[in-house]
């Protein structure tokens, strides 16, 4: 019973918000702006991963003399201001499957890559920050995803052990991380289908977080 399920810890990008797609869309306007090829391609490459290394791969695709932080400035800008005009959205079943685990007494923990300055605004905006029994940003740890730093500092802020924790991720490099911080990882793809790889390192693969409360409900 020691190791009994206590917590289920979330990615936010592509599985509590929605917001891949319209960072993918607004990447591709400043790509057609600015003639970038491929820009679906670098945005795929960089799922899961904090700024730091997302910029660095954008550099490594497109040269040392590529403008990536002017146009990742533009490209922020203008997912800002589709965000707050409503494009941004929580992903199906979001509210229902936190509202069943606070009656079901789980703790509820985020891990994102994304800085504490977008995340917090972003979850707060859309009415569900107060969830969230811990919440550990992409700058608060010092290595990405998929390296299992920032689960095993969620779970140590929700005082549970790893092995007592659900990790819920659409990104193989989150599904990376959850498996090696010894978690139970739930897979619900966004923009990457599961892989044979995947489908080995997860406890289960869902096609939404709808099908988590089934799930859970068997489960426990």
């Amino acid at each position: 019973m020691e190791n009994m399920k206590k917590a289920v810890i979330f990615d936010m990008d592509g599985v509590i918000l929605d917001s891949e797609t319209l960072v993918f869309s607004c990447w591709q306007e400043i790509a057609d702006k600015y003639h970038i090829p491929d820009i679906t391609l670098a945005c795929t490459e960089c799922l899961g991963m904090n700024r730091v290394i997302t910029k660095s791969k954008f550099l490594d695709r497109y040269g040392l003399d590529f403008p990536y932080d002017e146009y990742k400035g533009e490209m922020s800008a203008l997912f800002h201001k589709r965000a707050v005009s409503g494009d941004l959205q929580l992903k199906p079943g979001v509210v229902a499957l936190l509202d069943y685990l606070k009656n079901e007494k789980f703790l509820i923990g985020l891990a994102t890559s994304s800085r504490r300055e977008y995340a917090a605004r972003e979850l707060e905006h859309l009415g569900v920050l107060g969830y969230f029994d811990a919440l550990i940003y992409g700058d608060m740890v010092k290595k990405s995803k998929p390296e299992p730093e920032i689960y095993l500092t969620a779970a140590q802020a929700l005082g549970v052990k790893p092995e007592q924790c659900y990790a819920v991720e659409d990104s193989y490099h989150g599904v990376y991380a959850g498996y090696r911080a010894g978690m139970d990882v739930i897979m619900v793809p966004d923009k990457l289908p599961p892989n044979q790889e995947m489908e080995k390192m997860t406890k289960m693969i869902l096609e939404d977080l709808g099908q988590m409360i089934m799930w859970l409900k068997m489960e426990h």
